[in-house]
């Protein structure tokens, strides 16, 4: 299942503040924007928290997103962690316009759904895609206001 809008290029880290570090010293970047937080979700496990330290770097219409993972039910994440301080890939991401008629679809397709979450500003569901292309699929939805707030691109 591969649709949407690809903006996101996503990796898991033990060193944020590094890796900002190092993007802003090798990269173009045009915005940088961080947040620490916990967020109710529902993994395989059933409903629970996670609480990470993101980072959104913009490089062009490209979204770099980096997640170190800190407490509760972030086993998605912290299994795909590196053994050092380094930077591994973890999955990528699709904007969709309309969110119930995805998750109708999601249901049709193959792939497990392996944590989701969200509110009425913005909803995200990955989808375990490894079979396929060796990595997670995420999906989010959000209201044009939080997109232009996570600094995406106006097209």
């Amino acid at each position: 299942m591969l649709e949407g809008f690809h903006y996101q290029n996503a990796y898991v880290t033990r060193d944020i503040d590094k890796w900002i570090k190092t993007f802003n010293e090798r990269a173009k970047v045009d915005r940088v924007m961080t947040y620490e937080g916990t967020t109710q979700v529902t993994t395989v496990k059933g409903p629970g928290t996670q609480t990470n330290k993101l980072a959104f770097i913009w490089v062009g219409d490209l979204q770099y997103e980096l997640i170190q993972p800190v407490s509760g039910d972030v086993e998605l994440y912290a299994e795909a962690l590196p053994q050092d301080d380094g930077l591994k890939f973890h999955h990528i991401c699709m904007r969709i316009p309309n969110w119930e008629e995805f998750r109708a679809r999601v249901d049709q397709q193959p792939y497990p759904v392996v944590l989701e979450g969200g509110n009425e500003l913005l909803r995200f569901l990955y989808l375990d895609a490894r079979p396929f292309l060796g990595h997670y699929l995420e999906y989010t939805w959000m209201v044009d206001e939080r997109w232009a707030q996570m600094g995406g691109p106006v097209k």
